[in-house]
């Protein structure tokens, strides 16, 4: 296989490579550096030596997507992908697999429920009862037995039953506060907004050309209170499965704010105001 009929058949199967590194992470950013860089393995490996290339570009883009889920959380781009924030679903015991493959992107309503999983058990459970992938397949890509690989997805499919109920209740109750976020934002209601956040809360906001950290519940209602016209014009969304508002002036996405939610109260609140990479942000 010469140098153009392997970048055909790579091509060939990086749409497959990035819907399986997107579900595993959760991000397309980093779904794109994952395929990216299985490609430039590819490009160093002698291609006599592989046997079955769909399966080998699975193995690798999957190591690869296990290597950054073990990597520390700061470390890894935040995606911003948006989705309206509709009722949570009635059935409380869903096809999980079905959830995760209905789009190109992870489904937002099981992203925080995956995050309950091992990186190993989210693979094998993605590269399985996802992608139909064999155990034997599975068990390559994370370096382990066929029968770990089958336990790892059992493992996966019972943690994940377990938590899927309590999410969605944990979503609910982000819901309500990211509604009282915004009502007390837009009355300047600083007590309100005070009583929302932890006292150690943090706020970072990219403006694109510059950048601004906030620490402590005080400065970071203050800055709420006079954000009260920004608050009027936003709405609640998912960003990345979690609460989050989306402010709107008429047709234009001014900014995107996401919300970390610990004990009942805001941690740490994530905002996008850069123009040049909200322009990228498909809205739903």
């Amino acid at each position: 296989m010469d140098d153009e009929e392997l970048a055909r058949r790579f091509e060939q199967t990086r749409p497959r490579l990035r819907a399986i590194a997107t579900r595993m992470l959760g991000s397309s950013a980093d779904a794109d550096d994952a395929v990216q860089e299985t490609w430039l393995r590819l490009a160093r490996t002698d291609p006599a030596g592989i046997d079955n290339f769909d399966a080998w570009c699975t193995t690798v883009v999957s190591r690869i997507s296990l290597d950054l889920l073990r990597a520390p959380r700061s470390t890894r781009e935040h995606s911003w992908n948006v989705e309206p924030w509709r009722d949570e679903p009635v059935d409380p015991a869903p096809d999980l697999a079905d959830m995760v493959d209905r789009s190109d992107r992870v489904n937002v309503a099981l992203l925080v429920v995956l995050d309950t999983l091992s990186p190993t058990e989210r693979i094998a459970f993605v590269l399985h009862d996802v992608f139909g992938q064999p155990f034997d397949e599975v068990a390559a890509a994370l370096d382990r037995s066929p029968d770990a690989a089958r336990q790892l997805a059992s493992r996966a499919r019972r943690r994940l039953r377990e938590a899927s109920v309590p999410a969605r209740a944990d979503r609910r109750r982000g819901r309500t506060l990211v509604d009282a976020w915004l009502a007390a934002a837009q009355e300047g209601d600083l007590t309100t907004l005070l009583g929302l956040l932890h006292e150690d809360a943090t706020l970072h906001a990219d403006y694109g050309t510059s950048a601004q950290t906030l620490h402590g519940a005080e400065q970071i209602g203050a800055q709420a209170v006079l954000a009260a016209r920004l608050a009027a014009h936003s709405t609640p969304v998912l960003i990345d499965g979690r609460p989050g508002v989306a402010a709107m002036f008429g047709e234009r996405l001014v900014s995107l704010m996401s919300f970390e939610v610990e004990d009942g109260r805001i941690a740490a609140l994530h905002v996008l105001a850069d123009p040049a990479r909200l322009s990228t942000i498909a809205l739903p």
